[in-house]
């Protein structure tokens, strides 16, 4: 809270109005009813405190959903109306979602490389067959890296950095002061608080997030409703362990590790030239979070013109997103 309100105190300095509608409707999101959680999903398949969530009921082939290490898995199964889960399931595919868990006592030396080789890698190994890698955000660095270890089936990157030079110059900067300022303390605390993250990734695009709050003293109901559960996601999450997030600023946002081809996951060099499955690459014009230039940049491209987050959940995810993404998958026979 306290960073949130030092964001808002910046952005609105020259205007009292927005900065009161902006309160308003903090007051509005803390105050609003929340939906009784749905009942969690089986796991068929753990590795160490990372689990494959059963999203299907027939009998489809399964598609392994690989969402970021940042946030909850939530975002691809938000609720009935608004996840791609469900979507998939109902066209006939077995939609395994990966949750990556929360770190454990003593993982402060957990790499984000190490998330891969530790859990992802084995979880695909389980279940004993090459499957197509669906990955969001940060969760398509990581499934590029898996698909370049292990055979799959396909790979489709949904709004996934992989060339981090492609960044503003103005961004890095502002990540790697983010970086320099909170290190001490996470290098302290062992790993970096999910709510130190999210103020950097409020500092990406700080007119918005002030905007979304000036606008929900107006909001209907079911849009409060809506937003209520995308916020409670964004700002859940458990933290990351030391390394994951010494790793992510400063080998991937600071050095492009990924894009020079320098970044190694089990002592291997990924390359994702080397990758001979078919490839999607989706990625936005309009997204702060994950810049269109720094996607992979192989195989097939879609360009959406979507933010980061509505893109998966917003009102236009069905038709822009997931329908090519399930009609490629289909494809892949």
């Amino acid at each position: 809270m306290p960073l949130f309100l030092h964001l808002l105190r910046s952005e609105t300095a020259a205007n009292t109005a927005r900065r009161q509608a902006a309160l308003a409707g903090l007051r509005r999101y803390q105050q609003a009813p929340r939906a009784a959680p749905p009942p969690p999903r089986p796991a068929v398949a753990t590795a160490g405190r990372a689990r494959l969530l059963e999203g299907g009921d027939g009998p489809g082939r399964p598609v392994l959903l690989v969402p970021s290490v940042i946030n909850p898995p939530d975002v691809l199964d938000l609720s009935p109306s608004r996840s791609l889960v469900r979507f998939l399931d109902a066209r006939g595919h077995r939609p395994l979602l990966l949750d990556w868990g929360g770190p454990t006592a003593g993982e402060r030396t957990l790499s984000l490389a190490d998330h891969v080789e530790r859990f992802l890698v084995p979880l695909m190994d389980e279940l004993g067959e090459a499957v197509p890698l669906v990955g969001y955000c940060l969760g398509g660095t990581m499934a590029t890296a898996a698909a370049a270890l292990r055979p799959v089936r396909g790979l489709a990157l949904v709004a996934s950095p992989w060339r981090f030079a492609g960044y503003p110059a103005a961004t890095l900067a502002a990540l790697e002061d983010f970086w320099q300022a909170a290190a001490p303390a996470a290098d302290a605390l062992g790993l970096l608080p999910m709510e130190l993250l999210q103020a950097a990734f409020w500092q990406l695009d700080p007119a918005r997030t002030i905007a979304k709050y000036e606008a929900l003293p107006q909001a209907d109901d079911a849009a409060l409703a809506a937003f209520v559960r995308l916020e409670d996601w964004a700002n859940d999450g458990p933290p990351l362990p030391f390394a994951t997030a010494r790793e992510l600023f400063d080998d991937l946002y600071g050095t492009d590790a990924t894009g020079r081809g320098r970044w190694r996951v089990g002592g291997r060099r990924i390359d994702p030239d080397g990758i001979t499955a078919p490839i999607l690459d989706i990625a936005s014009t309009t997204d702060r979070i994950v810049p269109a230039a720094a996607a992979l940049g192989l195989g097939r491209r879609i360009e959406l013109a979507l933010g980061h987050v509505g893109m998966m959940v917003g009102g236009r995810a069905e038709p822009a997103l997931w329908t090519p993404l399930e009609r490629w998958l289909s494809a892949l026979g």
